[in-house]
């Protein structure tokens, strides 16, 4: 039984993260010394590790900028040791559309260009038919 306001919770363990990178490492070395002694057949799975590990870190990145963390770029690229323009360029696909501002110049390609009124005086270029 749960009190009013309470739900009750799966129990999760408790993973230390720097244990469990080094398992991962470890394997992987394993793994590479498998091929390198020989196994030239399993290079191209050897290769593919790097997909997967890239493809890791991408969902890794969108949960830690998802709800209900919403870390900001500066933070990851703080633990990255990167800037925050880089970590966004690299891993920036995660932001929905509808959070985007949308560039009227890139979403019309057709629009026409329009110097500021205040530029020029605005008779001559419209008599013209644009700048020359």
């Amino acid at each position: 039984m749960t009190d009013d306001n309470t739900t009750l919770t799966p129990r999760r363990d408790v993973v230390e993260n720097p244990e469990f990178s080094a398992f991962a490492r470890r394997i992987v070395r394993a793994y590479a010394k498998r091929v390198a002694a020989g196994d030239i057949e399993a290079l191209a799975d050897l290769v593919g590790l790097s997909e997967t590990l890239d493809t890791a870190i991408s969902d890794a990145v969108a949960g830690l900028r998802a709800e209900p963390y919403r870390y900001s770029w500066a933070d990851i690229a703080d633990r990255l040791g990167i800037t925050r323009q880089a970590a966004q360029q690299r891993w920036g696909t995660d932001i929905p559309q509808q959070r985007r501002t949308p560039n009227p110049v890139r979403a019309n390609r057709s629009m026409p260009f329009r110097p500021p009124a205040d530029l020029f005086d605005a008779a001559p270029y419209r008599r013209s038919g644009g700048l020359r």
